[in-house]
């Protein structure tokens, strides 16, 4: 046991020679320089926020100057930090919620308030790539279909919605002008359907519901590029992952904790409304964290929004975190971190089934076997067999101790099957959306997404490819599935090129997801929080993988070449599939 620790520290020797006195000095006053330098532009950026934030509060309006206040530092310092910045947005995203109703107030502009510390990140990491002469198309293979998808989303937003900017407010017309009519007077019907054609004009901006769907749509893209200069290595590849479980269980646990202060009558949600209001989510119903819930247990209606804006962004951060807990507990390489990933896969099928969203539900427990599936993990019975006991006895304990909630769940489930099946649902929703072109380019952009609801009406249309359909026609869901048909490729091409075997294993569960969300048919994971910015950003992670592989294959060379000696094979243990030297840096 002495021995390996001594080849250990031995080995990471090689990798990181002692520095001299001078060396330790020149380090110690860098830092202290940029300790200094992050203290003073602090300093500044607060005392500008201030300056211009508290007048506005006392004058207009109390909400704007506190994001005022908030607004200029986060911008200052994202853009000076970027890869920090992003590191924060990651944090921040599943609290935004909880931030955006119990201290914004519900404002929309709290809502965007992530975003602060995504584009300045995004535009500093571009003008370092340029000034570097870095590429900023970090795949070229991925340019062309890219390029065809962002030239059609363009000619959407200036050709429809601009056109739609042009046309006269519908308050402005009288009501013989609502209708049209022939040069004679009379009313012009329309021959498919007979009825009176109405006379086209707005409501709201159009051009800016197109700027916030064009957002919506394409605006997280730029992940990619983000995410592969921010994982520049195996250690911080595996610190995303581990970062993302401790996220998940924090998060999951203040939902436990939001649900029993629901359960044990601490906070009343819904339960003493009246009427229709019984089967809503009301904002005026938040408890502990999140947003809008729902909780009328005597009529068996329960939906929980966890720490998010609401229960159907609560149920998509559930099914992203099967993915992410089940990669770190089956693939990291430290024994601890796979305890912890299966703690929270544990904690995420325990909220899927308290949250009463069905589609958590249904998708966590097949997320799951479809990674043991497609991964490969089921065939290692070494890793798998312990884990999935593991996991089957928490559940069945916290299942037997509870159940009546399990049997209420299922039932739910059967029920809104059986009313509603899922493909009828979405059959139902092509439907709409193939009835409602009008054009080539579809209705215009943001025109169903409902985010952008404040600068007009939109229609509700709850998956995702039929919203695509109807914002952007045939041509754009068309050039959009190819994209990604095209990402699938080429993200799968880039990860098993890979030969170090943890990379490969971690790698795989982000590659399942990309899959299954590209072309999940039901809801809309490509529009909510939190499944937009892991989609891209796993994506990035994989592109980068050959990059960090070729790292790793360069230590274990040097590694292999230090321990080398004439007429003496050195016997080495390696951990699973890993060599050794990899395993006594990640743990």
């Amino acid at each position: 046991m002495v021995k390996a620790k001594r080849r250990g520290k031995q080995k990471s020797q090689t990798i990181k020679p002692s520095l001299s006195l001078k060396e330790r000095l020149i380090q110690k006053r860098k830092a202290r320089q940029a300790r200094q330098k992050l203290i003073n532009l602090s300093v500044i950026c607060i005392l500008i926020g201030c300056v211009i934030g508290l007048p506005l509060a006392f004058l207009v309006d109390l909400n704007l100057g506190l994001v005022v206040t908030i607004l200029i530092p986060s911008l200052i310092l994202s853009y000076c930090y970027p890869r920090q910045a992003l590191w924060f947005f990651l944090i921040y995203m599943p609290f935004s919620g909880t931030v955006t109703y119990w201290i914004g107030g519900g404002n929309a502009l709290f809502q965007l308030s992530k975003d602060l510390f995504y584009f300045p990140a995004l535009l500093a990491l571009i003008q370092e790539c340029r000034r570097k002469r870095k590429p900023i198309i970090v795949n070229k293979q991925l340019i062309f279909t890219l390029a065809i998808v962002l030239a059609f989303a363009l000619m959407t937003l200036f050709l429809v919605n601009g056109s739609q900017q042009l046309l006269p407010y519908c308050s402005d017309l009288s009501e013989y002008e609502k209708l049209l009519r022939a040069p004679d007077g009379s009313l012009l019907l329309n021959p498919t359907t007979g009825l009176v054609i109405r006379t086209p004009c707005k409501e709201g901006i159009p051009f800016f519901q197109g700027i916030l769907g064009l957002k919506v749509f394409l605006g997280y893209i730029p992940l990619i590029f983000c995410a592969y200069y921010l994982i520049e290595d195996k250690k911080q590849l595996f610190f995303l992952g581990r970062l993302l479980v401790v996220l998940a269980i924090i998060c999951c646990t203040l939902g436990l904790i939001q649900y029993s202060m629901l359960a044990t009558g601490i906070c009343a949600g819904t339960r003493n409304a009246v009427a229709s209001d019984l089967f809503k989510a009301s904002i005026d119903a938040k408890c502990f964290v999140g947003g809008s819930l729902l909780y009328s247990p005597s009529q068996g209606q329960i939906r929980l929004p966890g720490t998010f804006v609401s229960p159907w962004h609560w149920a998509w951060f559930l099914i992203g975190n099967s993915f992410i807990t089940f990669t770190v507990a089956f693939t990291d390489t430290s024994f601890l971190w796979r305890t912890t990933g299966l703690a929270g896969l544990a904690l995420v099928f325990i909220n899927a089934v308290i949250s009463g969203q069905r589609i958590a539900l249904a998708i966590v427990p097949v997320a799951v076997i479809v990674l043991s599936i497609l991964t490969g993990q089921i065939v290692n019975f070494k890793r798998f067999i312990p884990i999935g006991i593991g996991l089957a006895l928490i559940l069945g304990v916290v299942a037997t101790s509870n159940p009546e909630i399990v049997q209420q769940r299922v039932d739910s489930f059967v029920s809104r099957w059986n009313t509603s099946p899922p493909h009828l649902f979405i059959e139902q929703q092509f439907d709409y959306a193939v009835r409602q072109q009008k054009g080539l380019l579809g209705r215009g952009l943001g025109k169903a997404t409902n985010s952008a609801r404040s600068f007009g009406s939109v229609s509700l249309i709850e998956t995702y490819h039929p919203k695509v359909l109807y914002e952007t026609g045939y041509v754009g869901l068309l050039a959009f599935m190819i994209f990604v048909t095209h990402l699938i490729i080429v993200t799968f091409k880039s990860y098993r090129s890979t030969k170090t075997q943890s990379i490969r294993s971690f790698a795989a569960g982000f590659w399942v997801f990309l899959l299954i969300i590209s072309y999940f048919p039901y809801w809309y994971p490509l529009d909510t929080d939190p499944v937009s910015v892991y989609y891209w950003l796993f994506a990035g992670i994989l592109l980068k993988l050959p990059v960090i592989d070729r790292q790793e294959q360069a230590l274990l060379k040097i590694d292999n070449e230090s321990n080398f000696k004439p007429g003496h094979k050195i016997k080495r243990k390696k951990s699973e599939g890993e060599p050794s030297l990899s395993t006594s840096i990640d743990e």
